[in-house]
């Protein structure tokens, strides 16, 4: 669980666009939305912030959000793939982690990796 977590987007529009799919599959929405940013999360807790950053450089983060079942997991990654994310995990059981984590993994427009994983 988190409070928060800011990801930096060299194109701002292209990540809104990725996330809005992505989460959405979750149940997450577009909760508030600037010229630099961008915040997501359930309807009016935003927990996930984009902000603009251009000329960025560096390794991306890690975010793993928890979805509410593996159907969840799977809509997760077939929309995020479908909004300009790359694959970085096809929906499965991952046994070195646990018996039951079932989890996918996405690079988003900004090459972070994120993940969507239902633990049962």
């Amino acid at each position: 669980m988190y409070d928060h977590i800011g990801l930096k987007a060299k194109d701002l529009a292209a990540s809104v666009h990725f996330y809005e799919a992505a989460l959405g599959a979750l149940g997450h929405v577009l909760c508030s939305k600037g010229e630099a940013y961008a915040g997501f999360g359930p309807a009016g807790a935003p927990a996930l912030w984009l902000h603009a950053a251009r000329g960025h450089k560096g390794p991306g983060a890690h975010v793993a959000f928890r979805a509410p079942d593996r159907e969840a997991v799977a809509r997760f990654h077939a929309a995020g793939l479908a909004a300009g994310g790359r694959d970085n995990g096809a929906p499965g059981l991952r046994p070195d982690y646990s018996a039951t984590y079932y989890a996918a993994f996405l690079l988003d427009p900004d090459g972070n990796n994120v993940e969507a994983v239902c633990l049962g």
